[in-house]
């Protein structure tokens, strides 16, 4: 025979169990209570009685026999009380036995239900999460119990995989925005040289350089990404690096760019300048400001691009003569997605905003800092500090270099 669905939840089972706990408790104490008086009071029917005649003396002296009657031994009218006694108490106690059990049954199934119920709210809330929407938690309060520790364990849980989904989306959108940057580089470098007819062979084996390092930026982009993606991962391939080339190479990249807008670049930097990292991630976080530099800075001014030491601390720097950053957006210019407004003078290209917080990323994957110097009008200076061997000091973060050098 098939059951009830309702026999399989766990709420009939706690109740079933609290019912059946109960009554067996109570039949134990009802039956021990039973046998100590029992054993106690000796109780048994009357079995032997006696034959008493009930005499009276009349008027004139002598006795008359009234009545005839059974009588039984005080000892044995005691045991019959004793014995009715004990048929009362079975008799009230199976009573009493199964209306405890009906009603541990009522009982049993409201408090399991009480203790079950926060169990429902997780399970509601885990059928209205979506996998594109994870940030609704249940948030379970009351006591700290075994089922607000499990509320606790799957908000935290979802933190994590809300987590892990927005990493997605963010290495979508770095992985978007770092590849138009190679490809507008070989565009770029293609239209400006081998495309014009009469091009020298100097500059034709330039273009070619500058368009084969990008394509194997973006051959490596995809590595490069995940390490990014993960602050204290070892992700970078640590070798010595000389900042001034590294410096140099991005400025290739961007001269056919900048000159496209009528910008310049030009070039401080000093020598000497090795630090352990991997070449090309600091290249592209140079190439990021570059990028930056070349479309905000004004036509037929220069962008500079220096690498020095201050104080143990190397420094990559690109300044431009843009518009400049407000005080207040100072703080949040390395952030994800934060983008200032300038002016319609990017209407129509859709940037996400995510240049320089992988900029600050790479920089600070190898141990650096990245700072901004700016003032309103007069334009910017983009500096990477990153430790030499054995710096020991506090990175000169508030020093601008190339106003100092």
């Amino acid at each position: 025979m098939r059951l009830p669905r309702f026999t399989h939840s766990i709420r009939f089972r706690l109740t079933a169990l609290y019912s059946l706990l109960l009554f067996a408790l109570a039949g134990s104490a009802l039956v021990v209570t039973y046998v100590a008086v029992e054993r106690s009071t000796d109780p048994k029917p009357i079995t032997e009685s006696y034959e008493v005649e009930l005499r009276k003396r009349g008027y004139d002296g002598r006795e008359r026999t009234i009545d005839t009657v059974d009588m039984a031994a005080v000892e044995e009218v005691e045991s019959a009380v004793n014995f009715r006694t004990l048929q009362t108490l079975r008799n009230y106690s199976g009573l009493a036995l199964g209306g405890l059990f009906l009603a541990s049954l009522g009982i049993g199934w409201v408090l399991s239900g009480r203790a079950l119920r926060p169990v429902g709210r997780i399970a509601r809330t885990a059928r209205e999460i979506q996998a594109t929407d994870l940030s609704r938690r249940i948030d379970l309060g009351g006591y700290r119990d075994e089922l607000r520790d499990l509320a606790d364990t799957i908000d935290s849980m979802l933190g994590r995989l809300d987590s892990a989904f927005a990493a997605q989306r963010q290495l979508i959108d770095d992985a978007s925005h770092e590849l138009r940057t190679p490809l507008a580089i070989i565009r770029a470098n293609l239209d400006a040289t081998l495309a014009v007819p009469g091009t020298g062979s100097e500059e034709r084996d330039r273009a070619v350089a500058v368009i084969d390092r990008a394509t194997v930026r973006m051959s490596r982009l995809v590595e490069d990404l995940l390490a990014t993606a993960r602050r204290e991962a070892e992700g970078f391939d640590d070798a010595a690096v000389d900042l001034a080339e590294v410096a140099r190479e991005a400025g290739e990249e961007f001269a056919a760019v900048a000159g496209e807008r009528g910008v310049a670049i030009e070039y401080a930097l000093g020598s000497g300048l090795v630090a352990s990292g991997d070449h090309d991630a600091l290249r592209r976080a140079v190439a990021n400001l570059l990028s930056n530099a070349a479309r905000l800075a004004p036509a037929d001014t220069v962008v500079t691009v220096g690498a020095g030491n201050i104080d143990g601390w190397l420094w990559i720097a690109v300044a431009d003569r843009g518009p400049g950053i407000d005080s207040g957006d100072r703080e949040k210019v390395f952030d994800r997605f934060w983008r200032r407004e300038t002016g319609g003078r990017d209407r129509g290209e859709r940037r996400t905003g995510l240049g320089l917080a992988i900029v600050r990323q790479i920089v600070e994957s190898h141990g650096g800092r990245a700072a901004v110097h700016s003032t309103v009008g007069a334009g910017s200076t983009f500096v990477l500090w990153l430790p030499a061997d054995g710096v020991e000091g506090p990175v000169p973060i508030e020093v601008n270099p190339l106003v100092k050098a």
